[in-house]
């Protein structure tokens, strides 16, 4: 059973865990606390930018995402849900915990009014693109990236 919920400052240290478990968070995250802790306080200041984890048994931090609501005039000003930054527990991986995250997606999606989820993805994360196209994401779009720093 999991249990998802707003993530608190205290859950900065495992979802930090679980965005370096992994084969591209290895090289791009870094270790100073205090610069993820201070992210975390800029997101709940947003007022529309939730971190979200996902606890299995004892409370362990399994599982994160997070979700931006987004107003805008295309498509009949539709409202938007971003989803970045999802990782599941590497040794947890395979169990449906992605499956019941996107639920969970799709659920704050809908109570906040929005129109469509929508996502990113590194385009080396083959098994992962399947899995989006199994839960019926549509890869509609080219994304583009530029770095400011």
């Amino acid at each position: 059973m999991i249990t998802f919920r707003k993530a608190t400052e205290a859950d900065v240290p495992a979802v930090l865990a679980l965005l370096q478990d992994d084969m591209l968070g290895q090289a791009r995250e870094g270790a100073d606390l205090d610069h993820y802790q201070a992210a975390f306080a800029r997101m709940q200041d947003e007022g529309n930018n939730h971190l979200i984890v996902g606890e299995g048994p004892n409370a362990r931090v399994i599982a994160t995402y997070q979700i931006t609501f987004i107003s805008g005039l295309s498509l009949r000003a539709a409202r938007r849900a971003q989803i970045e930054s999802v990782r599941v527990a590497s040794d947890l991986r395979g169990q449906g915990i992605g499956e019941e995250m996107v639920r969970d997606m799709i659920a704050r999606a809908r109570a906040a009014e929005c129109s469509l989820v929508q996502l990113t993805m590194n385009t080396t994360r083959t098994n992962t693109h399947r899995f989006y196209e199994r839960m019926g994401f549509v890869a509609s779009h080219t994304g583009f990236k530029l770095a400011l720093g």
